[in-house]
C-alpha cells in the first residue's frame, strides 16, 4: 500500500537564516543560534499579528458601492437554490492604524492589506482612481494581456504618411488601467526606445520567445521603474520556469502609482527619460529620475526612511501580483507560504463588493475566482479535503468560466450525483454571461455524472449537436461515451473513445474510459498492450501512460505487476481516481480481501463524492461475511447515490444473507428496473436474475423462479450455474427426469462442480428407490415377459399378440 504524501507546512526561512544556520552547523558562532531563534520568534509573531479583517465603516461604504453597481446591472435574477458563500468570522484590523502607502507598515504577505487598500480607494475620493482597477477582484488580467495591453499609441507624423501600427499597440490599458484622459494625452508621444522594446516584449511573447522577453523585459523595468513592466517580466519569468526569481520581482518595493506622464510633454523628456537632444537623440536613454529601490538580505525590503512614503510591494498593490506571486509559490512547493499570500479564506467575501451576482466588467474572467481555484489547489495539497471542495465551489459560483474549478469538482468527485447536479443548475449563469448562459449550463451538464437524470443528459447531448453544432467536438463525444460506459456497453463506447483519440491524440477524460473498455474486450488486449508502450514512449512523464501499462497486466492476471505500476501511477498524481480503484482491484482478484478494504477505504477518503470505493468495501466485507461492516458500507455508498443497479443488487444480496427474502425480491427487482432505464445490455445482469430467482425458490415460489432462470439461460443457454438452479427446481418439484437432464447439462459446462454432481447423485439415488404401484408393476412384468418370449424363439420375429409398432431392434436385451 503506497503511502499519503504529507508537504511541509513550516515557516519559510529566508537567506540570511539559512546562512547564520549554516554557520552553526560549522561551529563558528555559538551565540547565533539563540539570537536566530529570538529573530524567528518575533518575525512570526509580527506576521500573525499583521493578519486581519476590515473595519465596520469601510464595509459600508463598500456595501453602497455594491448596491449601487447592481442597479446598472439588468439580468434575469439567480435560479432558487443558488450557492451561497458561506460568511467567515470578522476580526478586528490591527494593521488599520498603519500608514498603508508606507512599505515598513508591516512585514506580513497576508492579502488583509490589499482587502483595505481596495476599499479606501472605494470609498476616499482624494486617491488615485485608476488604482481601484487594479485592486479590484472582480476584474480580469484580460486588459494586460499582450494583445491589448500596448506601451503606447503612435504619433501621426506630421506629413500626414500613414504609419500603420503593430496589431500588439491596439491599447492603452495596462495592469494598472491608465485613465482615459492620459490615454488621449498620450497620443502626442512618438514611440521612444521604452515603447519599442515594450513591443519587442509582447511579440516575444506570443512568438513564445520568453528568452528574449525576458531579456528586454528586464532593461525596461531598468529605466523606467513602473510596476506594470514589473508585472510583465515576473509573467516572462513564470513561463520560463523561473519562479523564485519571479516571486523575488513581485515582493520587491515598487512606487504606489505608475509614473505620471504629462498633457503636454515638455521637449527635453522622453518616456520619463531626460534628453536634449531631437530626432535620433532622443533615443538615448539617461539615468532614471527615481533611483532603484534596494532590497535587504534575506527578503526583508530595507528601504530609506525619505523614501517609504508611496511606496509599495506589487502584491501589496495589484490583485493580479499577488495571484502570480502565489503561483510561483505553489510551483516551488511553498505550501504555507502560498496559503499566507492568498489567505485562509477569500479576504474579499465580506466586502461588500463580491459574489456571484456582480459579474465582470471587462467581460474576462474574475481573478477573485482564480485565486479562490488555487486556493482550493493548496488545501488539497495540505489535505484539507472539506476545505478544498468549498473553494472550488465558491470559484465556481463567482464566475461560472472559471473551467478549472469545475473540472476538480468532477473529475475529483468531490460531489455526489445529486450535489453536482443540484449545484450546476444553481449557478448564476445569467448573471455573469447573459448572451452565453445558455451555452455554457450546457456543457457543464454534458461532465456530469450518468446514474441519474438519463432524459434530460440525452436532451442536453441533442442540444449541443443540433443546435451549437458540436457533434464532432471531444467533449460532447466525450459525453455519449460516459453514457455507454455507465450503461455498460463497452463496445460502443470503445468505438466513440476511438472517434475521439482520432481528433486528438491525448484527451485527458476520455483515455481511462478507453483503457477500461479495452480491458472489458477480450480480443482487444493485444491492442491495448501496444497502446501502452505507444503512451510510455511519447509521453512517459503523463500518469495515464503507467495507468495503461497496469491495466494491461491486470487483464493478464498479473497482480503484482498491475499494482506496482498502478502504485507508481498514483504516485505521479495523488488524484487521479482510477489508479487507486484499481489498485485495490489487484488484493481482491488476488483473494487479499483486508488489504484491498484497506485500500478501498483510503480511496474513499480521498474521493468523498464516489460511491463506488464504498460499494467495493461492502462488497469485500460480504466476502469475509463481515456483514455488519457490510451493510454499513452500502447503506453509506447508496446514500450517496441511489441510481446505481449494482448497489442495489448488493443490497439485494445482504437482504438474502440476513433471511429477508421478500425485501430481497424488491431490490432485486428495483435494480432491474433501474438497468433498463440506464442500461441496454440485459445480459449484463444475468446474476441479478439468478439472484431473483433464488430468492423465489427460497420462498417456494417455484414458477416464479423457473421463469427467472429461463431468462438467464435465453440470454445464454451454457450458463452452468441457471442450468444447475433451474435442476434445483425441477428436482424440488418430483420432476426428477428433467432435473437430470438439467444436472447432466450443467455438468457437461463445469465438469468439476461438486455442488452439481452432489445433486445429480442425490437425484439418481431417488429414482432407484421408488416404488412404482400395484397396476403399473403387473404392466412392466407382463412386458418384460413377453419380451423375453419373443427374443427365445426367434430374434426378429414379430407375434400375434405384440403391438405392431414394436419392431424388432427396440426390445431390451434380458439376461
Amino acid at each position: 500500500m503506497c503511502s499519503i504524501h504529507r508537504y511541509n507546512c513550516g515557516t519559510r526561512w529566508s537567506t540570511k537564516d539559512a546562512q547564520t544556520t549554516a554557520g552553526e552547523k560549522r561551529g563558528k558562532d555559538a551565540a547565533a543560534g539563540e539570537i536566530l531563534e529570538a529573530t524567528r520568534g518575533m518575525w512570526r509573531k509580527e506576521r500573525r499579528v499583521c493578519d486581519g479583517v476590515l473595519g465596520q465603516a469601510v464595509v459600508a461604504q463598500a456595501n453602497k458601492d455594491a448596491s449601487w453597481l447592481c442597479t446598472m446591472i439588468t439580468s434575469t435574477p439567480p435560479p432558487q437554490g443558488s450557492f451561497v458563500v458561506p460568511n467567515i468570522p470578522r476580526l478586528p484590523s490591527p494593521s488599520g492604524s498603519r500608514n498603508r502607502s508606507s512599505i515598513g507598515s508591516s512585514f506580513s504577505f497576508g492579502p488583509q492589506q490589499l482587502v483595505d487598500l481596495y476599499l479606501d480607494a472605494n470609498s476616499s475620493t482624494a486617491s488615485n482612481p485608476n488604482s481601484n482597477f487594479a485592486l479590484d477582484p472582480n476584474r480580469s488580467v484580460l486588459p494586460a494581456s499582450p494583445l491589448r495591453s500596448s506601451p503606447r499609441r503612435p504619433r501621426r507624423p506630421k506629413d500626414g504618411s500613414s504609419r500603420h501600427p503593430h496589431p500588439l499597440a491596439n491599447d492603452t490599458t495596462d495592469i494598472f488601467h491608465d485613465s482615459d484622459d492620459d490615454a488621449d494625452d498620450e497620443s502626442e508621444y512618438e514611440w521612444g526606445m521604452v515603447d519599442r522594446m515594450r513591443l519587442w516584449r509582447h511579440d516575444a511573447l506570443m512568438q513564445h520567445l520568453y528568452e528574449t522577453a525576458a531579456f528586454w523585459g528586464d532593461k525596461i523595468v531598468s529605466w523606467t521603474n513602473d510596476p506594470n513592466d514589473a508585472f510583465w517580466l515576473a509573467q516572462t519569468y513564470f513561463m520560463t520556469h523561473q519562479y523564485s526569481r519571479a516571486e523575488r520581482l513581485l515582493t520587491r518595493p515598487f512606487p504606489t502609482s505608475p509614473p505620471n506622464r504629462p498633457s503636454t510633454p515638455p521637449p527635453p523628456l522622453t518616456n520619463g527619460h531626460l534628453s536634449s537632444a531631437k530626432g535620433k537623440g532622443r533615443d538615448a536613454p539617461h539615468p532614471l529620475v527615481m533611483p532603484r529601490l534596494p532590497m535587504g538580505p534575506g527578503g526583508i525590503m530595507e528601504v530609506p526612511e525619505d523614501m517609504q512614503k508611496g511606496v509599495s510591494r506589487l502584491v501589496d498593490m495589484s490583485v493580479a501580483c499577488r495571484y502570480l506571486a502565489a503561483q510561483c509559490q505553489v510551483r516551488q512547493g511553498n505550501w504555507a507560504d502560498a496559503t499566507e499570500m492568498l489567505g485562509e479564506a477569500n479576504p474579499f467575501r465580506n466586502s461588500g463588493r463580491s459574489g456571484p451576482a456582480i459579474p465582470n466588467l471587462d467581460g474576462g474572467i474574475k481573478i477573485e475566482a482564480s485565486m479562490c481555484n488555487l486556493r482550493g489547489i493548496l488545501m488539497l495539497k495540505l489535505n484539507r479535503g472539506d476545505q478544498a471542495k468549498q473553494c472550488f465551489m465558491e470559484a465556481l459560483a463567482l464566475d461560472v468560466k472559471c473551467f478549472d474549478a469545475f473540472e476538480q469538482l468532477v473529475s475529483g468527485e468531490m460531489m455526489t450525483p445529486d450535489e453536482e447536479w443540484e449545484f450546476v443548475q444553481s449557478l448564476a449563469y445569467s448573471q455573469q454571461t447573459p448572451q452565453d448562459a445558455s451555452f455554457v449550463q450546457l456543457i457543464y451538464t454534458a461532465r456530469l455524472r450518468k446514474y441519474k437524470h438519463a432524459a434530460e443528459h440525452e436532451l442536453t447531448r441533442q442540444r449541443l449537436v443540433e443546435e451549437y453544432g458540436l457533434g464532432d467536438n471531444p467533449d460532447v463525444l466525450f459525453s455519449f461515451a460516459d453514457a455507454l460506459y455507465t450503461g455498460f456497453r463497452w463496445a460502443d463506447c470503445f468505438t466513440i473513445t476511438t472517434r475521439i483519440l482520432g481528433l486528438v491524440s491525448i484527451h485527458k477524460a476520455t483515455m481511462p474510459l478507453h483503457i477500461a473498455c479495452m480491458y472489458h474486450i477480450s480480443h482487444l488486449h493485444s491492442k491495448l498492450f501496444i497502446l501502452a508502450h505507444e503512451m510510455v514512449d511519447r509521453e512517459p512523464e503523463n500518469p495515464i501512460s503507467w495507468y495503461a501499462v497496469g491495466v494491461w497486466y491486470l487483464s493478464n492476471g498479473k497482480w503484482a505487476e498491475a499494482r506496482q505500476y498502478f502504485s507508481k501511477t498514483s504516485l505521479m498524481d495523488p488524484r487521479f481516481g482510477p489508479a487507486w480503484v484499481a489498485f485495490a482491484h489487484t488484493f481482491a482478484l488476488e483473494g487479499e480481501h483486508d488489504h484491498a478494504i484497506t485500500a478501498y477505504s483510503t480511496c474513499a477518503r480521498m474521493f468523498t463524492g464516489s460511491h463506488l470505493p464504498l460499494m467495493f468495501v461492502g462488497m469485500e466485507n460480504i466476502m469475509l461475511s463481515n456483514y455488519s461492516l457490510a451493510d454499513e458500507a452500502l447503506k453509506a455508498a447508496h446514500s450517496m447515490c441511489d441510481g446505481d443497479p449494482l448497489l442495489v443488487n448488493e443490497l439485494g444480496v445482504m437482504a438474502f444473507n440476513h433471511g429477508r427474502y421478500d425485501e430481497a425480491v424488491g431490490l432485486f427487482r428495483h435494480a432491474l428496473d433501474l438497468a433498463l432505464v440506464t442500461q441496454n445490455s440485459q445480459k449484463t445482469w444475468a446474476t441479478t436474475y439468478l439472484n431473483l430467482g433464488t430468492c423465489y425458490r427460497k420462498l417456494k415460489q417455484y414458477d416464479d423462479a423457473q421463469a427467472a432462470y429461463q431468462k438467464v439461460l435465453d440470454l445464454d443457454p451454457r450458463h452452468p450455474v441457471a442450468l444447475g438452479f433451474m435442476g434445483m427446481v425441477y428436482h424440488l418439484t418430483d420432476q426428477l427426469d428433467k432435473a437430470i437432464l438439467k444436472y447432466h447439462a450443467a455438468l457437461s459446462v463445469d465438469q468439476l462442480n461438486p455442488h452439481i454432481m452432489e445433486l445429480l447423485q442425490l437425484a439418481l439415488d431417488q429414482t432407484s428407490t421408488i416404488t412404482p404401484k400395484m397396476t403399473e408393476f403387473k404392466q412392466i412384468i407382463r412386458t418384460l415377459r413377453d419380451k423375453y418370449q419373443r427374443h427365445s424363439k426367434r430374434k426378429g420375429k414379430q407375434r400375434a399378440d405384440v403391438p405392431s409398432d414394436v419392431v424388432a431392434g427396440d426390445e431390451m436385451n434380458i439376461g
